[in-house]
């Protein structure tokens, strides 16, 4: 069953499910979304959908209310948008005008983002609780780690919050230094948050296993990165060796996720956005504009959609990149966040191991975190779900930076489930990203002023 069920990458989700190593893994696809016509355009792109010789035909049905959606459902998949296409770009544009970055997932617009889609997740886990209570929900709302934290208190373990971007740097990664990494996350050491990770050894011969440590390999142990960061011909050729450049990766003695662009440069990622004629939100709602009416009208909806998609795909932090530069064409076929979703899927379901890096409790893994925090890391998931992988200890860059978000992002969480104003003020003043009080009373007065709801739903 899938919350969000008219998104716009619904269907390589179903893509996925239908061909394949996971075709035959379901045989019904339940649609919700808050705005039916849209599940409905959604659906007739999943049914236009070439299917290879002999895959399953699956079952697909649209319903308008969670209540009836739910019943029965062994997976629950959600991606919602709350808001919308243009609650993303006044996120953006209520952050610019108090001359703060505005991104989507980051800084004070992903602070804004999940003040709206925290409520409505808990919404939605409080139903899953009382209506399908041995389901799984595999959350990519986002921002995913605060999302998948903050529902965690009604699901307990039951919610396993997943994202492509890290798994995508690690396996960008293994190809630049010719690494087969199979069905296994033995010696790659990824460690952070989501939107906030470091990729820190690729050791090829390393055997790790749950709650234990790392032995050396037929190979000795050797660390295969070290030998990427030291070579600028070979990171020209990576996608985060172009973002971050030779200089900074040599400094970091890492990879760091793409995100993390907005970090280490955060006065050019600015003055880039700003100097832009549309943020990416209003690019996104340009390109889509009418497009679920043409689904709904168009003779062959799957083509119109692959076209849209193949355009959206194509702008992807194109604020890190110089004009002339385009992306990688693996990173525009697609098959992304939905591999990780249906392995994750698989797993529950089959109790077939599979090791990815997800957004899962952190327990005993960092001990300079919150037990209780949602941590991005490898991870093992089986029937029994996901617990994470052992990992070497933080450095303080790390740790620190990590710590930092994470009481942010803890704040918004109390500030979205309690309704407490103070605690969204301190989420703010607190972001890294953020770089004063004033800014954050400013940022909050525009989102309270935007979004009259916001404004209404504090208590204290």
């Amino acid at each position: 069953m899938v919350v969000g069920g008219g998104g716009f990458r619904v269907p390589l989700v179903y893509r996925a499910l239908a061909d394949g190593p996971f075709a035959g893994l379901v045989s019904d696809v339940v649609l919700f979304d808050a705005q039916q016509e849209r599940s409905h355009a959604i659906a007739r792109v999943l049914k236009a959908m070439p299917r290879a010789a002999g895959g399953p035909a699956l079952s697909v049905r649209v319903e308008t209310r969670l209540e009836e959606a739910l019943p029965g459902a062994d997976i629950v998949f959600a991606a919602v948008r709350s808001g919308g296409t243009e609650g993303r770009v006044l996120d953006e544009r209520v952050a610019l005008a108090a001359g703060l970055l505005g991104q989507e997932t980051i800084g004070a617009g992903g602070i804004s983002y999940a003040l709206r889609s925290i409520p409505d997740m808990m919404h939605v886990a409080s139903a899953i609780r009382d209506l399908a209570p041995d389901a799984w929900l595999i959350n990519f709302t986002n921002p995913a780690g605060m999302v998948t934290e903050a529902v965690s208190a009604v699901l307990g373990g039951r919610v396993i919050g997943i994202c492509d971007s890290a798994s995508g740097l690690v396996a960008r990664a293994a190809q630049a230094v010719g690494l087969e990494l199979g069905d296994s996350l033995a010696g790659v050491d990824y460690v952070g948050l989501n939107h906030l990770g470091w990729l820190r050894g690729l050791d090829g011969g390393a055997k790790s296993g749950l709650d234990g440590g790392a032995d050396g390999g037929a190979d000795g142990g050797r660390d295969l990165l070290p030998g990427l960061l030291a070579d600028p011909v070979r990171l020209a050729a990576l996608e985060e060796g172009r973002l971050f450049g030779p200089d900074l990766l040599r400094t970091l003695g890492a990879l760091p996720n793409e995100y993390l662009f907005y970090y280490y440069f955060h006065r050019e990622a600015l003055r880039s956005i700003r100097s832009a004629d549309r943020t990416r939100g209003e690019i996104l709602r340009d390109q889509q504009e009418n497009l679920y009416p043409r689904l709904a009208a168009a003779g062959d909806p799957f083509a119109v959609w692959e076209d849209a998609r193949c355009e959206r795909e194509s702008g992807y932090l194109a604020e890190a990149r110089s004009a002339d530069e385009e992306r990688d064409e693996a990173d525009l076929a697609g098959g992304g966040y939905e591999r990780v979703a249906l392995q994750v899927m698989r797993s529950l379901l089959t109790d077939q191991r599979a090791d990815l890096i997800l957004n899962v409790r952190n327990g005993r893994t960092f001990p300079g975190l919150p037990q209780d925090a949602i941590v991005e890391v490898p991870s093992v998931v089986d029937a029994a779900g996901a617990r994470p992988l052992s990992t070497a200890p933080l450095t303080p860059h790390q740790l620190g930076l990590m710590s930092t978000v994470k009481a942010v992002e803890q704040d918004t969480i109390r500030a979205a489930v309690h309704r407490d104003r103070d605690a969204a003020l301190r989420a703010f003043a607190g972001h890294p990203l953020v770089d004063s009080f004033h800014a954050a009373s400013a940022v909050l007065a525009g989102y309270e002023k935007e979004f009259p709801a916001l404004r209404a739903s504090w208590v204290g």
